[in-house]
């Protein structure tokens, strides 16, 4: 294979690595804040229906992506903390967002409207992102990834606005200076930094199970997601 052919090959599978970690980061730990949020809003309220729906498509993305290295009859590679929710988490609350105690993850908690505002400018910052590798001319080239990333855009709207409704309704503000600094530092840190060094670098390995081998499966969701992947 021609060394552009594989540098490009390289850049595909580092992407869909990062999107495969984001997606599984997003899906568990949705799961946790709605654990602790059914204990301040009673069984379907809408709040809850709307980021039922929000992790319900993490699950679905993680699943596509997924499927896309099973066709390529590939693993994906390690790429540790790869995640925008990561930095935002860690540079808002000092902490990891697996290390958050439940009182922040309530809607009751002090803190609730700062984790709003977290997820919900890490996902406007998603559909930024999706909108640039839709323009990339070494995405265009792959037609699976493509389908994969118009999907991703179609969902990426319900993922934002059900925090931001819940911050006015509250009355919060959406964003504050800080914060949208913070989301800056950590888009930067991991698109200028991190994936640059894990391109160049050739000891990358690649993962030897998937991050959710450990986890229960949902095969009506995942049929869905893998549907709509081929």
């Amino acid at each position: 294979m021609p060394l552009r052919a594989r540098i490009e090959q390289r850049y595909l599978e580092l992407l869909c690595s990062v999107y495969l970690y984001n997606e599984h980061r997003g899906y568990t730990g949705l799961d946790r804040i709605l654990d602790a949020i059914r204990k301040d809003y009673p069984v379907g309220d809408p709040f809850i229906t709307k980021i039922e729906k929000h992790r319900a498509d993490e699950r679905k993305h993680y699943v596509m992506f997924k499927r896309w290295f099973e066709r390529r009859g590939t693993m994906p590679f390690h790429v540790g903390k790869a995640g925008q929710i990561d930095g935002i988490i860690e540079m808002f609350f000092g902490k990891d967002i697996d290390a958050l105690e439940p009182t922040p993850l309530m809607a009751s908690g002090p803190n609730f409207a700062k984790l709003c505002r977290a997820i919900a400018l890490t996902e406007r910052r998603g559909i930024e992102q999706v909108w640039n590798f839709l323009g990339s001319p070494v995405v265009q080239k792959d037609d699976h990834l493509i389908k994969i990333l118009k999907v991703v855009e179609r969902d990426e709207p319900s993922h934002w606005e059900p925090y931001e409704e819940w911050l006015t309704q509250n009355g919060h503000p959406h964003t504050r200076l800080r914060e949208r600094a913070i989301d800056l530092v950590a888009h930067v840190t991991l698109v200028a930094g991190k994936f640059p060094a894990m391109l160049a670098n050739p000891r990358l390995r690649r993962r030897t199970d998937w991050p959710d081998d450990a986890s229960p499966h949902e095969p009506a969701a995942d049929d869905l997601a893998r549907e709509a992947a081929s």
